[in-house]
């Protein structure tokens, strides 16, 4: 019984968290008309760094040990985490946020596709088919060369390949790397994105 109200509460949790992600590009997308990208970027920021940083505080990850190798993924991901958020926000700003939320939906797609490539995980024919379907379905949803589609379109699948890469990194990381205090660090360089 246990297991199954941990499932209701992990899937609970999921939806909120998918909630607030439709929120926050509801509302950037709302200031776009008043604010600059790199101001809404900076000041969305501040939000995320005195939330994570409180965090780590809290959870005692602001002291950490790393070694270099995990130091060298920790900044390829926040690379990838930079990335991502500008070309996101890019082509939500020029974009229905309906269409780019079909494009967004690719994204466990290629990170599975690109976890059996590069990280060497099983990936047997069902789900291979299951994930060629998928992005069949993604095609048949954006329309490539349709009205709709457009060179922001683009900027929005770089973004899926952002976050793709963000998220692979991630697996290759040790567990001696802190998920809170790694995210107060990808925080902290998308908000210095927005003093560009």
């Amino acid at each position: 019984m246990g297991g199954f109200s941990d499932n209701i509460r992990g899937a609970l949790l999921m939806m909120g968290a998918m909630c607030a992600y439709t929120i926050n590009d509801a509302f950037m997308k709302g200031a776009a008309a008043d604010v600059p990208l790199f101001q809404a970027i900076m000041v969305r920021g501040f939000g995320a760094v005195i939330c994570l940083g409180v965090m780590c505080q809290m959870m005692g990850q602001l002291r950490v040990n790393i070694d270099g190798k995990d130091w060298g993924l920790v900044l390829l991901r926040t690379a990838a985490e930079v990335g991502g958020t500008f070309f996101f926000l890019t082509a939500l700003l020029h974009m229905p946020i309906a269409n780019i939320s079909a494009i967004m939906q690719v994204l466990p797609l290629s990170v599975a596709l690109a976890a059996a490539v590069f990280l060497r995980e099983p990936l047997g024919w069902r789900r291979l088919t299951a994930i060629f379907i998928g992005f069949a379905g993604v095609l048949l949803i954006i329309q490539p060369g349709g009205a709709d589609f457009n060179s922001f379109s683009f900027y929005a699948l770089i973004a899926v390949c952002c976050v793709t890469l963000r998220d692979i990194v991630m697996r290759r990381m040790t567990r001696d790397v802190p998920p809170v205090f790694e995210a107060l660090i990808a925080a902290v360089r998308v908000t210095g994105l927005g003093s560009v």
